[in-house]
């Protein structure tokens, strides 16, 4: 496989394109394309299940192994065949996810598509499914997509506005060689996907255990050694370790109650100290300010825990640097004589549930400072503290980078499906 730079464009209605491509409506490459059948999700196996709106993510996958069973509502039992989902079928979520496409790729014999969606069965002797597929991943897709979309409160598309979408058409052996390159892109992503998943687990897992003192950590020789803990005592907010305590969080920290700055002080352009009014730009572990203010009140310092005091409670970051927040926030400013700020960034995460519990409002939940205050924690060892908190941490900045590679990987693949769907770099066989 190799790559050549084209020379040679015409002018099309989406833009140059090479001279020897042609561009057609989608709704002349198919040899069928319709909506889904009404049904319902149940329970209880039914010999059938159901591909809905939902389970297209944001990636163009899905999950086919958690898709539910279904039960058909409507008067097409009978004609069920039309409706089973086969290989190389398009299915385009009309409503919802609008526009989100997937590619069946495997063989299935006992799955339909809901009535918010599409199947498009092309006629693979003029477009090759996984060309089609990329295509309705890109800008070429949806910048003729988006302004079509009908409907003020549930945006909706419908088949003649899908039929009339305007597709570049190579070669079919071109169309054939692109998905191969991007293919391979997605390939990579989906390991990253893989290991972020498998990261999130471990976390999951180290927190369960570290932050109850099921596991117990500790240096040895200089390494880090883990082992199970025996003895436990009783309290008010579970079993520990016999030699962890319990206090009020009034005794280990102070707490700093956000107040929000006169409005017309807020500003994007640098101006003052960076203001958080909530947890909208919260991050993994550090928030991500988009606002400033020349007016601040109530000042975060650096590694303060920021918490979540409105609706929605129980939320976490640290402040990493001196940051102004309004009243959807507090800050918790930890005794560094006494604990370790990153493990009660992750011990809140661990208690949310209970964090919830204190928001007090039939209609709008909101968590007090003496809430705050009187709210029992754990208090292991400083040295245990800090150590499970390293632990996490380092579990957390590994995420982080794989978050970051797919980042770039994303960008990378949209540039290089522009190059390439759009003809300026062709790909051709040797």
């Amino acid at each position: 496989m190799k790559f050549k730079l084209e020379t040679e464009f015409q002018n099309t209605e989406i833009g140059k394109i090479p001279r020897e491509w042609r561009v057609k409506k989608l709704g002349e490459l198919v040899f069928e394309m319709y909506y889904g059948l009404t049904a319902k999700a149940v329970n209880q196996p039914t010999g059938l299940r159901m591909l809905r709106t939902t389970d297209i993510k944001d990636n163009y996958r899905v999950d086919w192994d958690s898709l539910p069973y279904c039960e058909i509502t409507d008067n097409r039992r009978s004609n069920i065949q039309k409706y089973l989902l086969r290989k190389n079928d398009l299915v385009v979520s009309r409503a919802g996810t609008t526009g989100m496409s997937i590619l069946v790729d495997r063989d299935l014999n006992d799955v339909i598509f809901g009535s918010y969606l599409i199947k498009i069965k092309l006629n693979e002797s003029v477009a090759y499914p996984k060309f089609i597929h990329y295509f309705m991943q890109s800008s070429l897709y949806w910048n003729q997509l988006l302004p079509k979309q009908a409907g003020s409160t549930l945006k909706n598309i419908s088949l003649p506005i899908l039929k009339n979408i305007i597709t570049p058409l190579p070669p079919i052996n071109e169309q054939k060689l692109i998905p191969e390159i991007l293919s391979t892109l997605d390939s990579a992503i989906k390991v990253i996907d893989a290991g972020v998943v498998r990261l999130e687990g471990l976390k999951k897992a180290l927190m369960r255990e570290l932050l109850t003192g099921r596991i117990r950590v500790r240096k040895e020789n200089g390494k880090t050694a883990f082992y199970r803990e025996i003895e436990f005592q009783e309290t008010e907010i579970g079993k520990i370790p016999k030699e962890w305590r319990i206090v009020k969080l009034n005794r280990i920290a102070q707490i700093i109650m956000g107040q929000s700055p006169p409005s017309e002080t807020y500003n994007k352009d640098g101006i003052g100290m960076p203001f958080l009014q909530g947890k909208m730009e919260f991050g993994r572990i550090y928030p991500s300010p988009v606002m400033y203010t020349s007016d601040p009140i109530k000042i975060a310092e650096s590694n303060d825990v920021l918490i979540s005091v409105r609706a929605p409670v129980g939320d976490v970051n640290i402040a990493p640097y001196r940051i102004c927040i309004g009243r959807g926030l507090a800050a918790i400013r930890f005794d560094p004589n006494q604990t370790n700020y990153m493990f009660f960034f992750y011990y809140f995460q661990s208690i949310k549930e209970r964090l919830e519990t204190l928001g007090k409002g039939s209609t709008f939940k909101a968590i007090t400072k003496k809430d705050l205050e009187e709210l029992t924690v754990l208090n292991p060892s400083l040295k245990e503290q800090k150590l499970i908190g390293e632990i996490l941490s380092t579990v957390d900045r590994t995420i982080e980078l794989y978050h970051e590679e797919r980042i770039r990987l994303d960008r990378f693949k949209r540039v290089l499906m522009d190059l390439l769907l759009t003809g300026k770099i062709r790909v051709v066989e040797g």
